[in-house]
């Protein structure tokens, strides 16, 4: 079956938390509320509505993780349309465990 859209890659929580230990570009796609009740340390917050608005490289991957993972693969799938090496965080914030553990920020 012949495919129109390109898939964006999708990563773990898990293997998210290994890449996070070095200096990665990595986007919160959730509203700006959301964003301010906590986030993933080193997170910049573009909302989903304003994904078009993202300019980062495009030689390099960008991660990008919302609350559940429905946005995060919408915004990963513009951004790979717009030529961005984009990564889909599966399962999203409601995954991430460290709010208690440090790596988090309000």
């Amino acid at each position: 079956m012949l495919s129109f859209f390109k898939r964006s890659p999708e990563i773990s929580i898990s293997e998210l938390k290994a890449l996070l230990k070095g200096n990665i570009p990595f986007i919160d796609v959730r509203s700006l509320d959301e964003y301010a009740l906590g986030h993933i340390k080193g997170a910049k917050n573009v909302p989903l509505e304003q994904i078009d608005s993202f300019n980062g490289k495009k030689e390099a991957a960008v991660y990008v993780i919302c609350r559940s993972g429905i946005r995060s693969k919408q915004a990963a799938a513009y951004l790979t349309k717009a030529g961005y090496q984009a990564v889909h965080v599966r399962g999203g914030m409601n995954r991430w465990d460290e709010k208690r553990k440090g790596g988090y920020e309000k």
